[in-house]
Parts: structure tokens; sequence; C-alpha cells
């Protein structure tokens, strides 16, 4: 049974005191939740610590926005898997569309980050996803396959069956547009017969894929009853706590 997945991507927002307070908001609501849906909230680094203490205890797993592809140094400004580990985290968000296209960050970046990630004892959430003028030129096969294939295709199939996969078509992040429940189905169809035809069919049948990219409770339901979506990685509605929780209920 694959382990169904609600994930809040708070991004770069909220003061840290509008943190705590968010996640007071969510581990006052978690048991309105379903058992066996796991709840994972990544907030910016500086609030990991305060919001970790908070959520201590709960149903809720703390998960990093990133990570640095180094686990010490003269790397100024990063931030790396051991200290994310060190306080709590038990996720990190790679490969996230925001990352490649405003940071330059590679495929072969991501591996580093992967593996780095897995030998510190976190679980990456690894994202692909096309963007409009791929969709519109019926690319989407192509370029996530190709996501998929430079990344998990360079693990071992125990290093890939540690992580879950979140597609996020770029033209639904953040735009209020979001890919049909068909859409949606249909790509992560794919991404799952892709890694069955190089991990096999029992890893791939036991891989989490999450959809992001305007998942609100509007429509989570409709996209949670498909049978290849295991859950959501949430960006803005995971910013407040009704609307994230409403998403988690949708199962």
């Amino acid at each position: 049974m694959r382990k169904k997945i609600v994930a809040g991507n708070w991004k770069m927002n909220t003061t840290v005191a509008e943190g705590v307070a968010l996640a007071k908001a969510l581990v006052e609501a978690q048991n309105g939740v379903p058992a066996d849906v796991q709840l994972i909230i990544a907030p910016p680094f500086t609030h990991l610590v305060p919001v970790g203490e908070i959520i201590r205890g709960s149903r809720i797993a703390l998960g990093a926005q990133n990570c640095a592809n180094h686990t010490s140094g003269a790397y100024t400004g990063e931030v790396a898997v051991p200290m994310i580990a060190g306080v709590g985290c038990q996720y990190v968000i790679l490969g996230h569309s925001e990352r490649r296209q405003y940071y330059g960050e590679t495929s072969a970046l991501l591996v580093e980050k992967i593996r780095l990630a897995l030998e510190g004892g976190l679980r990456p959430i690894f994202c692909v996803g096309e963007n409009l003028d791929q969709r519109n030129a019926g690319r989407h096969f192509d370029v996530v396959g190709s996501q998929v294939r430079e990344v998990l295709f360079e693990l071992t199939a125990e290093e890939a069956s540690k992580c879950v996969v979140a597609y996020e078509p770029v033209w639904a992040i953040g735009t209020g547009v979001t890919a049909t429940a068909e859409q949606a189905q249909e790509i992560h169809a794919f991404i799952r017969g892709e890694l069955a035809k190089h991990f096999g069919k029992a890893l791939s049948d036991d891989m989490t894929i999450l959809y992001g990219g305007s998942c609100k409770p509007s429509n989570a339901k409709e996209l949670f009853a498909c049978p290849d979506i295991d859950g959501g990685l949430i960006g803005g509605a995971a910013l407040k706590a009704p609307d994230f929780i409403a998403i988690a209920q949708s199962y």
C-alpha cells in the first residue's frame, strides 16, 4: 500500500512568528485528517527549529525546501543535510521548478543532492514537470520522462525506493490553473510506467507520486481519487491552515 502524503511547501513566505502560528493551527486541526494520511510541512530554513518544536509529537513531519550538494565547508549561504537532519527534518524537497528555473539546478546537481539526503537519513521529495510551452508543443511526456531518467535512474533501486516523486506542471504553479484530473492521472501513470521499466513493477507500485500545481480544497478530492495520484505537494493553500487540512481531508 503506497503512503498517502499531503505536503505543504511554504516557499519564501511567513515570518517566524507567522510560521509558528500556522504550525500551531495545523497541530490543533490534525485529528480531522484520516489516520493513513501523512502530513508534512516545509517552512523556510529560519523557521525549522521553532516550527519543529511546535509539531514535535504530532502527526506532522518536518521537511526542508532544499539542501546543499556538500555536507560542510566554505559554501556561504548554503544549508547542508546534517544541519537539516539535526533539527528534526525527515523530508527535503529537491528539484522544484523554481530551483531549476531561477537557480539553474541541473539533473546532475540533483543526483548529488538526493544521494546526500539519503545518506543523511532524509526522504527526498523529487519534483518533475513541464512548462506551458512544452505542454502546448506536446512535449510533456518527453520532458518529464527525461527528468525522471536523468535523476532517478542514476540511483540504485534501494535509493529510489526511499524517494517520493511530485509531478508539478509548471504552468499550474501559483497560476490558479490546475491540470484536469485526466491530465494529472495520465502523466502520473506515465511516470509510474517509466519507473516500472527501469526498476520493476514492485518498486513502481510502491512509489508515492504526488500532484502539485494549484491543488486546493475544491479540486483535491477529484485529483486524489485518481489511481496513480497519492496525494499533493501544496503551495499557496498550505499557508492557510483550514485549506491545507481540508485538502488532506479530501481522502
